[in-house]
């Protein structure tokens, strides 16, 4: 299983790859945005991207700006174009169906987002999409269960052999990350937040305390020996 880090901050993703604890870097246009340009107008405005991809070093997912068919095909291939490292996100609208199909074609790995049930992500995988992103924290939000569709996602696409990686979008705690990894997610994407605080548990805290009490003690004893 694979994490990425959802961020478009330099400094975040610098942390995230330099620990080794990320696999993949996830934009989000908001988020690209914030950071200082935005990424699908023109060719001067993915150095952003550029940037992101230089650092990481690792596949980053960045999305289209359009929703039309002849549209998204030429964001794809304009994103696809700043870097071999960019896999393009494409909401999977009726649209978008022939440009997924149109940019496997020409190569470009499209990863079918806003993908919320099994039936979506065969299709998504049907027309060209090397991977389907689920939004695990929209599904928990509107009382549905993230990890269970992504568990039958996953196991669809294992009993019918599907080439298609499951993509487990912004678990919001470490059960819920637990519970992604759990049902089958290729990949999980998690804010720098998150991602930190897989880190920590109480009983760790509780942990380090007493070790470094016992240290303390053992080098006392020592000392007055």
């Amino acid at each position: 299983m694979k994490i990425y880090v959802a961020s478009a901050n330099a400094a975040d993703i610098r942390w995230a790859v330099d620990n080794g604890l990320a696999d993949g870097v996830l934009t989000r246009p908001a988020e690209m945005f914030e950071a200082g340009e935005d990424t699908t107008t023109d060719a001067n405005g993915h150095a952003t991207l550029a940037e992101i991809c230089r650092i990481a070093r690792l596949p980053v997912l960045a999305s289209v700006s359009s929703v039309s068919s002849a549209e998204i095909y030429r964001d794809g291939r304009e994103l696809a174009k700043v870097s071999d490292l960019v896999h393009v996100q494409i909401p999977l609208v009726e649209d978008a169906v022939s440009a997924i199909g149109r940019l496997r074609a020409d190569g470009v790995r499209v990863v079918a987002t806003l993908v919320y049930s099994a039936a979506q992500a065969v299709l998504a995988a049907k027309a060209g999409a090397f991977m389907v992103g689920v939004s695990v924290d929209q599904l928990d939000l509107y009382g549905h269960d993230g990890a269970d569709a992504v568990r039958d996602i996953a196991s669809v696409f294992s009993a019918h052999a599907t080439e298609c990686d499951v993509l487990a979008s912004l678990p919001q705690h470490a059960a819920q990350f637990a519970r992604c990894a759990r049902s089958g997610a290729d990949v999980i994407a998690v804010t720098p937040q998150v991602l930190r605080s897989l880190l920590v548990h109480p009983l760790t805290d509780r942990g380090l305390d007493q070790w470094l009490r016992d240290l303390s003690s053992h080098h006392r004893t020592r000392a007055t020996a």
